[in-house]
């Protein structure tokens, strides 16, 4: 067990978080609160001790030849490869995902410091990336990376959460802007893009901004 790795991990994941997300209201507050109690019991499992994996093995008698993979490789018997595929798979994922959260923190708290509409950058591609971006990041290591059954369970309860924190967001947005930002509403999306832009929104989420 290396509670240690584990410690370190979850502070550094939470200083990156809560560096680009600052909660102000109650409605951020609490999603802010699910993000941070998914972090702690994702990598508490991931360098501490797996209770998934072991409640599995205990209650339908899994393997134990497979008790060191990941949930999903244990599931279906492929080890240290499924592993492995799932860890590329969500690296990826929580990469892109990342990218995107502090591009669209930049770029919406710059346009907020000179009272304009953003629309521009990742925001063509959808109404709040940074949102996205949270959820693309979460996904890929909670849900593809090393699941949990707490953290399998809490992704959708944070989607829901922040789902409802961008409709605030955006009556807000409205009483602020009026009809141009009906107008981009009707134009973009809120969370997922057109399917033929996820390409072009995960290259514009890794390049550097000036």
């Amino acid at each position: 067990m290396a509670w240690g790795i584990a410690a370190v991990m979850i502070v550094i994941v939470s200083w990156i978080f809560y560096r680009y997300f600052a909660p102000s209201g109650w409605r951020e507050w609490t999603g802010a609160g699910l993000v941070q109690a998914f972090i702690i019991a994702l990598y508490a499992e991931m360098f501490g001790f797996p209770l998934t994996v072991y409640l599995l093995i205990r209650s339908f008698g899994i393997d134990r030849e497979y008790v060191s993979a990941n949930l999903w490789s244990t599931l279906v018997g492929l080890g240290e490869t499924g592993m492995l595929l799932s860890m590329l798979v969500g690296y990826s994922l929580a990469i892109i995902g990342v990218g995107m959260f502090i591009h669209g923190w930049r770029a919406v708290y710059k346009a907020h410091r000179e009272s304009r509409l953003v629309t521009d950058g990742l925001y063509r591609f959808v109404r709040h990336p940074q949102y996205t971006g949270l959820f693309l990041a979460l996904f890929g290591e909670g849900v593809v990376h090393w699941p949990t059954i707490f953290s399998v369970g809490l992704f959708p309860v944070i989607v829901l959460a922040y789902y409802f924190l961008a409709r605030k967001e955006e009556g807000e947005m409205i009483r602020k802007f009026g009809e141009e930002y009906r107008r981009y509403m009707r134009r973009v999306p809120m969370l997922v893009p057109h399917p033929s832009r996820w390409k072009e929104l995960a290259q514009n989420s890794q390049r550097p901004k000036n």
